[in-house]
């Protein structure tokens, strides 16, 4: 990202508990470092820098000041706003029945802005019934171009 773009960046990350590790994890913004050991390589020197605990790294305040944290249940099927470039959703659509799945789906499609991403972990593959409303970016990974045409329903 050049500067301004980056100056423009917000990152919503939610849960549907306010109280659960994840929730403390990223309202701290510390990460244990043996969960960064995957980062490709330069990132973790660019973008964290050693916390208090031994052992553990902090997002780079400059990070830190584009996350919020909200709880959101996506069994709602509301979304939490418009207009997202990307929606990255990972370890959560496994739990779900194969309806909720789609309905989830297609709050998501309803959040992206025209032309925008969505990503999910390797496990999940987009039910044919949404083939109207997203395309596949590459073949092999799970990430998907929304697309205006068809209806995404409520």
């Amino acid at each position: 990202m050049n500067h301004f773009a980056f100056n423009n960046l917000r990152i919503d990350a939610t849960d549907v508990e306010n109280t659960g590790q994840f929730a403390r994890m990223i309202e701290a913004a510390v990460y244990p470092g043996d969960e960064l050991s995957r980062l490709p390589e330069g990132i973790l020197e660019r973008y964290f820098e050693p916390a208090e605990t031994p052992g553990h790294y902090r997002v780079i305040e400059s990070i830190r000041r584009r996350i919020a944290f909200q709880q959101h249940d996506l069994l709602s099927f509301q979304e939490i706003g418009h207009g997202y470039s990307l929606v990255l959703c990972k370890n959560v659509l496994l739990h779900f029945q194969p309806l909720e799945r789609i309905e989830v789906l297609r709050m998501f499609h309803r959040a992206l802005a025209p032309g925008g991403l969505f990503a999910s972990e390797h496990t999940q593959e987009m039910p044919p019934e949404l083939g109207p409303l997203f395309e596949r970016v590459l073949p092999n990974v799970q990430l998907f171009r929304k697309l205006d045409g068809g209806e995404c329903g409520s």
